[in-house]
């Protein structure tokens, strides 16, 4: 899963992601999006390190992307691709917001930045919209066969974004898989984050509409430099500035909430790994995310909850009272389920 980070010039995003990776960037020009991949931490993945003891323990990962492009509004109907085209196949948005004042600047307005960059998806979606509508139509002038339910979709889309409403208020309409493939900037979830002072850690105040989507605050420049000290310095002064939990976490805890995913976990060959799939995933379809094979071969799956396990001391005592289920093809795979699957190809 990859999340492009997006928001006005100035508003802290270069600082957020640098935070993320724990570096900041080499010298001299960067072309193209800077990409990162970074581990999703999960104490459940430490516990069955030391319950199991593998050779190898892998934890879960999301990738973050920076577009290289800067932003400038959409303007005569023309979509900025330079700056949208990179974060386009992105799964989710991170939408950075400016709430600290740099020297000689304005005081910050964290409404009114939101709403500019909001306002830009809808209307770059509601471009792509029209000139899809339009060469469905003129394909129907000219007697070729058109997709009535795709035609009815992107009518419910363009009644919402001249609404001047982004399409991830309607989920449905949002994750219909007809739409898919048009990438819309306002259907993608968004998580809202707000670049702080260092000594503020509050929400902005925010009158209007509308209301606050999932947000936290980050106090940007303190917590790049924490997040680059040793990990006793970092705990000290994380206390001395009352920062629960250090920002790469947060962000990565909010991110993964943002997209719907939940953890589950397999102990194979030595190996105990974790994997994130989106709440409610079958089985059949969580074995696809591991190999292909273990979904077309796809027999039970044997599992036990994590919290089972851990209480229980070891798999084979846990086995014996009777903790670990076998469940077939339909089965919801559940956050912190154990999972082993039986298949053959």
């Amino acid at each position: 899963m990859r999340l492009g980070i997006v928001g006005l010039p100035g508003s802290g995003k270069s600082t957020i992601f640098e935070t993320l990776i724990g570096s900041k960037p080499e010298q001299g020009a960067h072309k193209g999006p800077r990409i990162a991949t970074v581990q999703v931490p999960d104490q459940r993945v430490d516990a069955l390190h030391g319950l199991f003891k593998p050779d190898k323990t892998v934890h879960a990962r999301l990738e973050y992307l920076l577009p290289s492009g800067t932003h400038s509004p959409v303007q005569d109907g023309q979509k900025d691709e330079g700056f949208w085209s990179e974060v386009r196949p992105c799964d989710a948005l991170i939408h950075v917001v400016r709430n600290f004042r740099p020297p000689g600047r304005e005081d910050p307005h964290p409404r009114d930045d939101f709403l500019k960059l909001e306002t830009d998806m809808i209307f770059a979606d509601l471009v792509v919209v029209e000139r899809r509508i339009e060469r469905l139509d003129l394909d129907k002038k000219r007697g070729k066969e058109t997709d009535a339910e795709e035609r009815q979709l992107l009518e419910a889309c363009l009644s919402m974004l001249e609404a001047q409403n982004p399409l991830r208020d309607d989920p449905a309409l949002a994750t219909a898989h007809q739409l898919k493939g048009y990438t819309f900037l306002s259907a993608k979830p968004l998580l809202l984050l707000f670049s702080n002072d260092d000594e503020d850690k509050r929400l902005p105040a925010w009158d209007g509409s509308p209301e606050i989507p999932n947000a936290l605050t980050i106090r940007g420049k303190l917590e790049m430099e924490l997040s680059e000290l040793p990990p006793e310095e970092a705990a000290e002064f994380s206390a001395a500035y009352q920062i629960e939990g250090f920002a790469r976490e947060r962000v990565i805890r909010h991110s993964c909430n943002v997209l719907g995913l939940i953890s589950f976990f397999t102990v194979v060959n030595n190996e105990v790994r974790a994997w994130m799939v989106p709440g409610g995933t079958p089985a059949l379809e969580a074995a696809d995310v591991i190999h292909s094979d273990m979904k077309r071969g796809f027999i039970r799956a044997e599992v036990i909850a994590f919290e089972d396990l851990t209480v229980a001391g070891s798999y084979q005592k846990a086995k014996k009272e009777g903790k670990v289920r076998l469940e077939g093809k339909t089965y919801v795979v559940q956050d912190g389920d154990v999972i082993t699957f039986h298949f053959n190809v």
